[in-house]
């Protein structure tokens, strides 16, 4: 199976842009992210909502996108009254859904307007993130490895098995986690991203120190075709970009929060005094070295439009001037 490379698109690009939230641009739509399911319940009772949400970011501009996968797991789904082979189906869906929005995308408006065919990242959300009790934001799950590479096992090889180009270990707390996600993927064949989620700029939220990841990570993983960051507040990826590309020659990619700050026990966003616009952090990115820079939790379309605005006048002006006409 032909897949599109993240090299293709840097190739092309320069830089990445990466998309925004799926939970924020699915709530916009009027889906009910509340239950545990999170965005996977839109996944499987409002599939359409899913489509629409690739295909306003391609439209803003997006190089990639992640599927709808993160919260969409077999224990997670089957606690909900979904038979296994029914989970399975919705954790496919997520695939199929990401490829039918980007060949539509395509044949529309992408390939005639020059853009980069957009690189499918299949989301892959931390055990933590299954719990739904704000987890994934500080590792520490008391399970054992076999429970680890267990849970995570099946939906690997489903989003592979569908077409996924890159498999993303997302938001990852724990470095002993993706340790063996990364070894899962190492066995399937797959290209794969990791994307910590951090507690400040030095360290992730288990605790490691992020260089000491990245080094730990060069070493024996040949599939890892990117490193980096997510769902972390804004002001502390320049140095986390830092910490990254001082222990690693791998491309480091980052998706921050908005900046917005989220309370995991009310489910809800306040705004913090002295934010940026988003527009400035993605600048900052790509100053310090990030060649790829897209948004997580309340990011939107409009997001991601100022950060392929910023990507356009950044790239244009290092001389290596984007091969697309622009986006709608």
């Amino acid at each position: 199976m032909k897949r599109t490379t993240i090299q293709e698109v840097l190739d092309r690009n320069g830089i990445m842009v990466i998309d925004g939230s799926m939970s924020t641009a699915l709530e916009a739509l009027g889906a009910n992210t509340k239950s545990s399911l999170w965005t996977a319940a839109a996944l499987a009772e409002q599939p359409d909502l899913v489509k629409q949400v690739h295909l306003d970011y391609f439209r803003a501009g997006a190089d990639c996108g992640i599927t709808c996968s993160y919260q969409a797991t077999i224990p997670g789904l089957t606690a909900h009254g979904y038979t296994t082979e029914q989970a399975e189906e919705i954790i496919a869906d997520s695939v199929r859904i990401f490829l039918e929005a980007r060949d539509e995308w395509w044949e529309a408006e992408g390939r005639e307007a020059g853009r980069a065919y957009p690189v499918c990242l299949a989301g892959i959300g931390p055990y933590g993130a299954y719990l739904a009790d704000g987890s994934e934001y500080r590792g520490n799950y008391g399970v054992s490895d076999q429970t680890l590479y267990d849970f995570h096992r099946r939906r690997m090889e489903i989003l592979m098995e569908e077409g996924a180009d890159v498999l993303l270990i997302e938001t990852q707390p724990s470095l002993n986690e993706v340790l063996i996600e990364a070894e899962i993927a190492e066995d399937l064949g797959a290209d794969y991203w990791i994307s910590f989620s951090c507690r400040d700029g030095m360290r992730i939220n288990e605790g490691d120190m992020i260089r000491d990841c990245a080094a730990e990570l060069s070493m024996g993983h040949p599939g890892l075709r990117m490193i980096g960051v997510n769902c972390s507040k804004p002001d502390y990826i320049v140095s986390l970009i830092h910490e990254l590309r001082n222990a690693t020659d791998l491309p480091v990619g980052v998706y921050p929060n908005s900046g917005l700050v989220y309370d995991p026990a009310i489910k809800t966003w306040t705004v913090p005094e002295g934010q940026l616009d988003f527009s400035t952090y993605a600048l900052s990115y790509m100053k310090a070295g990030a060649v790829a820079v897209g948004g997580c939790c309340t990011t939107n379309a409009e997001h991601i439009r100022q950060v392929t605005e910023v990507r356009d006048r950044y790239v244009a002006a290092a001389g290596k001037p984007v091969s697309y006409k622009g986006y709608k």
